[in-house]
């Protein structure tokens, strides 16, 4: 492992952990030059499906592109970083599940809300707004509608 400080290739790990449900790897690593500390994580390298987007595009999934998105959301709402990524992590296993080879960015974004409806509907409103290009304020007030219809008992 490459130091961060001095670029100096041999280190030794001082300690690993498991963190994030045993799914990572934390090592805790000491630079044989310059004797500074620093920590790595490890993950099992996921195959995940190419993303198609709306234009017929094609990119890798990007977990971060993801939590960036629900970060935007819930921003300033009473969701932790902690519940971002609980979601994240769900809808990456759920592409990697899926074994198929290409998923629909539509069909993301539409897991991507039905979380948030749980979780937030604030967040909900704000992320839908963006996925499904809201145009003019009758297509949000639908939208909010039916938020209030699916919530009255």
């Amino acid at each position: 492992m490459k130091c961060p400080f001095c670029g100096h290739l041999e280190d030794r790990v001082i300690d690993s952990r498991a963190g994030g449900a045993g799914e990572v790897i934390r090592r805790r690593r000491e630079c044989a030059s310059c004797e500074r500390r620093f920590t790595t994580y490890e993950r099992v390298e996921d195959i995940l499906p190419t993303v198609v987007k709306k234009d017929g595009r094609r990119e890798p999934f990007d977990r971060q592109k993801l939590v960036r998105g629900l970060r935007i959301a819930c921003n300033k709402r009473p969701v932790s970083i902690d519940q971002i990524e609980v979601i994240a992590d769900a809808i990456e296993r759920e592409a990697q599940e899926s074994e198929r080879r290409e998923i629909l960015s539509t069909e993301l974004g539409e897991r991507v809300m039905n979380h948030l409806r749980s979780l937030d509907e604030v967040a909900y409103v704000r992320f839908a707004s963006v996925y499904r290009s809201f145009r003019d304020i009758d297509q949000f007030m639908a939208e909010l509608g039916k938020l209030v219809k699916a919530k009255a008992p």
